[in-house]
């Protein structure tokens, strides 16, 4: 199937929209009842997502069938859309399954160039600013 159909991209676009929405009530939430010295709903979320994508990845690489149309919604729309943390750690557990050290290295890549690139922008932002 064409994975730009009408079908597959309602799909992941509806799964994004309820995930960002429930990242964004679980953020109001965790604002209201810990406080904002720490960031606790980007921190449930993250975990939150990361668990679910590997009970999802755990259960089909254990045999589970999980159509296509299904990990769409649910693995890359909801989770995409609630965070894409989750993404990442399936990356680098399903990596590590295979390249221990390729995971590893794929790991302090993300990590490095990430908050390197974030500072950059950061720094670019605020001079234009």
């Amino acid at each position: 199937m064409n994975p730009f159909a009408p079908k597959l991209l309602a799909l992941v676009a509806a799964g994004g929209a309820a995930g960002s929405l429930l990242r964004y009530a679980v953020g109001v939430w965790c604002g209201a009842w810990f406080g904002a010295a720490l960031p606790w709903g980007t921190l449930a979320v993250n975990v939150a997502g990361s668990a679910a994508i590997g009970l999802l990845g755990g259960l089909m690489l254990g045999g589970m069938p999980l159509s296509q149309e299904a990990r769409l919604l649910a693995m890359t729309g909801f989770l995409g859309g609630f965070t894409t943390f989750s993404a990442f750690s399936l990356d680098i557990g399903t990596l590590f399954l295979r390249h221990p050290a390729l995971a590893a290295g794929y790991l302090g890549l993300t990590l490095v160039g990430g908050l390197a690139a974030f500072a950059l922008a950061f720094a670019l932002g605020r001079s234009l600013a």
